[in-house]
């Protein structure tokens, strides 16, 4: 979906969130093989997949509600709760594992107060932990907003921390390797 399309939605959803839902499925032609686009694109514009909506998409495309509440449970893509206003993912591939994810995981949650899979209280910080980010290189490694960092140490996690909550992600850390992503390496 483009980007101006989504930012139309996200005016309107505010003012209708039905009509939001709506105009997704019809842009799909109320096809039922579009289920996981339609959920994507649903989203993708509220940032998560209610209950509710699950309801609403199964009246309109005739796919049953337990149908697309297994796709939702399935897909680690997808959420039924808002996350916070921001995405922390910690790596815990192999790689990761190896090199101290679980202490990383450990030192975020101190930070944020967020648990694994959870929101903070204050709703700044979900915290995720995710089979593999594809940057085995600078294990380990966590994405805040997908800005990746590697190469860290549970005490560069509260510089990651601070900076984010300043509103910014200068990536001058020494322990800190930074970018838009990473490739496998």
């Amino acid at each position: 979906m483009s980007a101006l399309v989504m930012n139309e939605f996200k005016v309107l959803k505010e003012k209708n969130p039905l009509f939001v839902i709506d105009a997704i499925i019809q842009r799909h032609n109320v096809d039922p093989g579009a289920a996981i686009p339609i959920l994507q694109d649903i989203q993708n514009a509220f940032g998560y997949v209610a209950p509710e909506v699950l309801e609403r998409v199964s009246e309109l495309t005739g796919i049953w509600a337990s149908e697309l509440y297994s796709i939702v449970t399935f897909y680690s893509q997808f959420r039924m709760e808002p996350i916070g206003e921001n995405l922390i993912q910690v790596c815990h591939g192999t790689a990761c594992h190896l090199a101290g994810a679980e202490k990383i995981t450990e030192a975020l949650q101190h930070e944020t107060g967020a648990r694994g899979g959870g929101t903070s209280p204050d709703g700044k910080f979900t915290l995720e932990k995710v089979a593999c980010l594809g940057c085995c290189s600078l294990a380990p490694v966590i994405t805040v907003n997908e800005e990746t960092f590697g190469r860290l140490t549970p005490a560069a996690v509260g510089k990651v921390i601070g900076e984010v909550r300043k509103g910014k992600s200068d990536c001058a850390h020494d322990a800190l390797v930074c970018g838009g992503g990473c490739s496998n390496g």
